[in-house]
């Protein structure tokens, strides 16, 4: 008749694994994880992750019945484009404040954040902006103007 110890481990349980050899494999495993999520965020380098804008440079059909000295303002720009007897220009809508875009108004340019108040040319009536809305670059070319958003112009300059 034999008796066998219950505390004494059967030969075919496996070893218990010791508490450092636990921690090193599980450190190595850790590092194994990183290195490889970092080689995938490095594969995705190669591709921007860039929006792409519309080009700053464009072209634009004023409409046949603007009236003189009236702004047309294109979908989706930052311009206002007018039309008198001296010619075409074009005016920035963003406030030389904090950068709101301004409103067409019967008095000229409202922004809407913090109250700046422009005159049809774009120079200030009431701050709190420091300068006039800057001029644009107008070029005619038939029936189109081609405006660039990128070329600044002394004020009062018209095609």
């Amino acid at each position: 008749m034999t008796t066998s110890d219950p505390n004494k481990p059967s030969r075919l349980d496996p070893d218990p694994v010791p508490r450092r050899d636990f921690l090193g494999l599980a450190s190595m495993w850790a590092a194994g994880t990183t290195f490889l999520f970092a080689a995938v965020g490095s594969l995705r380098l190669p591709k921007a992750a860039v929006l792409s804008s519309p080009s700053r440079k464009y072209r634009v059909a004023l409409p046949d019945n603007l009236p003189e000295g009236a702004p047309f303002v294109p979908p989706g720009r930052s311009v206002a484009i007018f039309r008198d007897k001296q010619g075409v220009y074009a005016i920035s809508t963003i406030c030389t404040h904090l950068g709101c875009i301004v409103k067409p108004s019967p008095t000229g340019f409202d922004c809407p954040c913090h109250g700046s108040k422009f005159h049809p040319d774009g120079t200030v009536l009431k701050g709190p902006a420091p300068t006039a809305l800057v001029w644009r670059k107008v070029t005619v070319d038939g029936a189109l103007c081609i405006v660039d958003e990128d070329a600044k112009v002394p004020p009062g300059t018209k095609v």
